[in-house]
């Protein structure tokens, strides 16, 4: 795993803006940034990241085959008591899951290890699937890359197969998310067109335009009944509203389906590390207000159960917090993980989003910021397979 300069493409902006990457730019500083590159060998890719990413998901799974037989451990998740029976059945009926991505720590030298897992809404989306492949084939044709060079990316084609596989084509196929969200709009549209190559008919909705009819379930402003839901908003904001009574019983399909609820809580890191402690692949964590030794020894970052974008982390030590991103999820649990830093590399601090579907590792990318803490501003930049 190396960090290279290259030559950014001339047009990129221009291409980025012509195909529907709005975001490509954050405040008037680049997000995508084709400046560098990450190089990585195939048995990296591998025997390390690929790897590892297969056997944190089959923890993961056997964590939810648990938690939700656990009346304890859904409560020490903070999950609300009144949907666990809801989020039980969807896991009994093995409702399908289409993505997510684990965040890991890797430098080329040591063993991955598993930051976090964005398994109901994650974003970075397109630009991983689309926009750096798309680099990789224009920086070959133009020998800013050797003919050879490949990349770790399977997530478009994957995404399609597995939304054919999933979705009911004979149906309509709602994708929502929050308005005014230019990040989240840019990944839901990319769901869409992926629903469309899986012959789907997609139906753009956004989130608060949802509403529930006694006898027809939940419903479109036109009044059109919400089969089948892409939903980019997080099951811990959907169990704390007003139609939240409604999911029970439900014949909505939910994509991400309620188990995701899960793994996409913090909670999982602690309680992974109490079933595999020692794991090479895992950090030691701990409940904040149960603190272990080997998680506090030095340094260790704090995290709330439910965050996003790298908001309301801190890392901190014994004489106090050493950096820290505000944010509004300040208030609730948290969980304390050992401190182990991204690499840093060329001044820049580097993670690897590890992409997951249909339960199966078939893509990355990453993420670069000049501070510890990667955050809504952190640049997503490029990678290539040199052998």
């Amino acid at each position: 795993m190396h960090r290279r300069l290259i030559s950014p493409r001339h047009d990129w902006c221009a291409l980025a803006e012509s195909l529907g990457f709005h975001f490509h730019s954050i405040d008037g500083a680049p997000y995508w940034d084709e400046s560098v590159f990450y190089a990585f060998t195939l048995r990296e890719i591998e025997e390390e990241i690929e790897a590892a990413s297969e056997e944190i998901e089959a923890m993961c799974m056997a964590l939810v085959e648990e938690a939700v037989a656990s009346e304890s451990l859904l409560k020490r998740m903070a999950i609300p008591e009144s949907h666990w029976p809801t989020i039980a059945e969807s896991w009994r009926r093995r409702e399908p899951a289409l993505y997510g991505r684990m965040d890991l720590r890797y430098d080329g030298k040591s063993r991955a290890r598993f930051y976090e897992y964005n398994a109901d809404t994650p974003t970075s989306l397109y630009e991983a699937a689309f926009f750096q492949w798309l680099w990789l084939e224009q920086s070959r044709e133009r020998g800013c890359l050797p003919p050879e060079a490949d990349q770790y990316n399977y997530i478009q084609e994957t995404l399609v197969e597995r939304l054919a596989a999933i979705g009911d084509a004979a149906k309509p196929f709602h994708v929502a998310c929050c308005r005014d969200h230019v990040e989240d709009m840019g990944t839901a549209t990319y769901l869409a067109d992926c629903a469309v190559q899986a012959g789907m008919t997609p139906v753009f909705t956004y989130i608060d335009d949802i509403g529930h009819c006694p006898r027809q379930g939940f419903i479109d402003l036109e009044g059109g009944s919400v089969q089948q839901l892409f939903k980019l908003y997080p099951w811990e904001w959907m169990l704390q509203e007003e139609f939240a009574q409604h999911l029970a019983g439900s014949e909505t399909r939910f994509i991400e389906p309620a188990w995701k609820s899960v793994l996409s809580n913090k909670a999982i890191l602690p309680l992974l590390w109490e079933r595999h402690p020692g794991h090479p692949n895992l950090i030691a964590a701990c409940f904040a207000d149960a603190p272990r030794d080997e998680v506090l020894s030095g340094r260790w970052v704090r995290k709330p159960f439910f965050s996003r974008e790298g908001a309301n982390i801190r890392v901190e030590s014994r004489q106090g917090i050493d950096e820290e991103v505000l944010g509004p999820y300040a208030d609730g649990p948290q969980v304390l993980q050992a401190w182990c830093p991204p690499p840093e590399m060329g001044g820049q601090y580097p993670i690897i989003g590890s992409w997951i579907v249909g339960g199966k590792p078939v893509g990355m990318g990453l993420r670069e910021d000049q501070g510890a803490i990667t955050r809504d501003s952190s640049r997503f930049v490029p990678h290539a397979i040199l052998d």
